[in-house]
């Protein structure tokens, strides 16, 4: 016996992970605009690397044995009559909705198009840029934009690879500086040219780039891993911009349900639960959700039960690859403090395979 439609929008880390642990107890339907589940952290060495194009791309199919996915865009929530309704014009009536549309992040971290198809090409597309290439710079000194350089270094050993980041030190809002050096020693041991305290924008001329000194630097491409944006602009259209806070997330209670609302929560990247925007944290939001959904669905009136709480991660491992055999890991331990690893941890956990059979076994697929 299912207990209640539930209506997930976003097929994402925190959207795949809550509609599996709902299967069993509620009828979900899962919504995305792409056909295939992307996972967007094998994507920045699908962009560089050509064995590496389709690996990022997981089908659907196995992921639900009693609830479906729809594949379609979201454009309108009817509240009162508790339906979404799709750009078919399908209406897909909820006793639950769950926003998990993600955030946007820039080049190659994108599935671009709506098929699995369109998405590869942009893929090659990067490859054969970086191929050619004598100069690429990369914009942005976080975890992302290290993980980028290091992969297109080891792909073109002999370009030309600059890295310019913003602030003092690299990964310098992980608050390591030991973590940091690291990953600088490792790029300008490599020859990659680190510039920091570099604020970059693009130069008058096509190519050309400054940074808040006036230095001019020429590139023949360039990738710019500074940040992301929350992908909620549909629901501003949709008529609920009041769900969102300025920056653009959703606004949720301890719960993580929609400030205001008892059958409508939001979870990972696209709410303001945390300020930590990690794959970590939008499975622990996805897991918390799932368990208060279950809760609602199943207690009404003075008998409802009380959600728990979700507890924001400030504190949790951060892996940065330097390739598939290199990088560095963060580890907090008691104290406060933050243990700095090397390759092997690095290269166990996530730098041989980009966490890809992890994934792929939460879709229903072997780890091959």
């Amino acid at each position: 016996m299912l207990d209640g439609d539930v209506v997930v929008i976003g097929g994402g880390y925190a959207g795949v992970r809550l509609a599996k642990r709902l299967d069993a107890t509620a009828r979900v339907t899962l919504v995305d605009r792409k056909e295939v589940f992307f996972h967007r952290i094998a994507s920045l060495r699908a962009g560089v690397r050509r064995d590496w194009s389709h690996t990022p791309f997981i089908p659907y199919d196995r992921l639900l044995k009693n609830g479906r996915v729809a594949v379609g865009k979201a454009v309108r929530i009817d509240t009162t009559e508790r339906q979404v309704v799709l750009a078919t014009g399908e209406r897909l009536p909820y006793d639950v909705l769950v926003i998990a549309t993600g955030a946007d992040y820039p080049e190659p971290a994108r599935f671009t198009g709506t098929t699995v198809e369109e998405a590869a090409k942009s893929f090659v597309a990067h490859q054969q840029q970086i191929a050619a290439a004598e100069h690429v710079l990369v914009v942005g000194g976080g975890p992302s934009g290290i993980e980028l350089s290091a992969e297109i270094r080891l792909a073109r050993p002999q370009a030309r690879v600059t890295l310019a980041h913003s602030g003092p030190e690299l990964l310098h809002s992980t608050g390591s500086t030991r973590a940091g050096r690291k990953a600088r020693s490792w790029l300008e041991s490599h020859d990659v040219q680190v510039w920091l305290d570099a604020f970059m924008s693009p130069g008058n001329d096509f190519g050309t780039y400054r940074d808040a000194q006036g230095n001019l630097i020429e590139a023949d491409r360039s990738f710019w891993a500074t940040g992301t944006t929350p992908n909620t602009l549909w629901l501003r259209l949709a008529g609920h911009g009041d769900w969102l806070n300025a920056s653009g997330h959703v606004k949720v209670d301890q719960a993580l349900r929609v400030q205001g609302r008892l059958d409508v929560f939001a979870v990972g990247d696209v709410n303001d639960a945390t300020e930590l925007k990690i794959t970590p944290a939008a499975l622990a939001q996805a897991d918390l959700a799932a368990h208060n959904i279950r809760t609602y669905l199943n207690s009404a009136g003075k008998h409802r039960k009380e959600p728990r709480f979700y507890r924001p991660i400030h504190r949790t491992p951060l892996i940065v690859p330097f390739g598939p055999a290199d990088g560095v890991t963060l580890l907090p331990v008691p104290g406060g403090e933050t243990a700095v690893l090397g390759s092997r941890t690095t290269t166990l956990a996530k730098a041989k395979t980009l966490m890809t059979p992890f994934m792929r076994r939460q879709l229903g697929y072997t780890a091959a």
